[in-house]
């Protein structure tokens, strides 16, 4: 039985769920907010930004790639449509933001495979760059999104119930999250595009040896990682009525902890979209739980640094990449 678990990683799921229900069990009896209908409801809306950048994140990094950008992607997304729906409406922004989202994305791609340089770099760089770019183009200001003349007010209300609205008590951004969940799972598993990523970042040489187009593969793996920048940016202008070049401030953080959590590697080839759904809904229940708490956002940074921390440590515990020997560490 616990073959069969550890072979079909089952057992990594049973002891994410394990961990997940326990938290719902520590903060209910911390608050009885918790688990009140409003504070699910709000918890599962919290959870949507990262956990729609977190499923072309985890693809991204089974193939071996990494993007610390999608923060600052996410809030330069949100700036353009706040620039241009006044002049040109607020869809035809939105899909002004999906394409700076996957040019973002193709720009990183394009860099760190036929460039060569490093991707740590490449989105770190593309972070700053990014980010200024959200507060050049809004002045550093918050830019409102309605709609002054009162000509489009059918489009800009249906682009609010995007954020308002719900289906069989699930708000639309919830549902969103969990479709492209569903869609990463059959790209990943059923898919020749998902079996290479696995491929490719499990042993990029062999892949190239039998004819994978590597590259190719790899710069669609950062321009969905871009598309899904921007798709988070919609959902939270829609949800903020207004675009901040703030906005989404250390989410590339959380995306990545729970990714990690979830059970992919670092090091590419290794994890499913089950798991990073479950490091999701930790990482939020806990945050949700500790905002209840009055918890300070410094505690809160630190709480989930030590999480990705752990959640590091015990990977490379478990594949046996950690050699702790006290003596040669203090015989030098």
């Amino acid at each position: 039985m616990i073959k069969f678990l550890k072979k079909t990683g089952l057992q990594d799921v049973i002891a994410l769920i394990v961990i997940l229900v326990g938290i719902i069990v520590i903060m209910s009896l911390s608050s009885n907010l918790f688990l009140s209908p409003r504070n699910i409801t709000n918890l599962l809306i919290d959870s949507t930004t990262v956990g729609i950048i977190a499923v072309f994140s985890t693809m991204l990094m089974i193939g071996g790639g990494l993007d610390l950008s999608v923060a600052s992607t996410a809030a330069l997304c949100g700036v353009i449509i706040g620039v241009f729906q006044a002049s040109l409406g607020i869809f035809p922004a939105v899909l002004i933001a999906l394409a700076a989202g996957a040019i973002v994305g193709l720009v990183n791609g394009i860099l760190v495979t036929y460039v060569g340089i490093n991707p740590l770099i490449t989105t770190l760089g593309m972070f700053s760059i990014a980010r200024g770019l959200a507060f050049v183009f809004s002045n550093g200001l918050t830019i409102p999104v309605f709609d002054l003349s009162g000509e489009h007010q059918a489009a800009y209300d249906r682009f609010t119930i995007l954020s308002e609205g719900s289906f069989l008590g699930l708000p639309y951004p919830v549902i969103a999250m969990l479709l492209l969940f569903a869609l990463g799972v059959t790209v990943l598993h059923l898919s020749s595009y998902g079996r290479a990523m696995y491929a490719i970042g499990g042993n990029e040489l062999a892949s190239k040896m039998a004819a994978l187009p590597v590259k190719r593969y790899r710069v669609t793996a950062y321009v969905l990682s871009g598309i899904s920048a921007a798709i988070a940016a919609i959902f939270l202008t829609s949800r903020l009525y207004a675009a901040d070049p703030r906005a989404a401030p250390g989410v590339e953080l959380t995306v990545i902890t729970a990714v990690i959590l979830g059970g992919t590697s670092l090091a590419g080839g290794k994890g499913n979209l089950v798991g990073t759904f479950l490091g999701v809904m930790i990482l939020s229940a806990l945050l949700n739980g500790l905002r209840l708490q009055s918890t300070s956002t410094d505690l809160q940074n630190i709480i989930q640094g030590l999480v990705l921390l752990a959640a590091v440590g015990f990977e490379q515990v478990r594949t046996g990449n950690v050699n702790l020997d006290i003596r040669k560490m203090f015989s030098k």
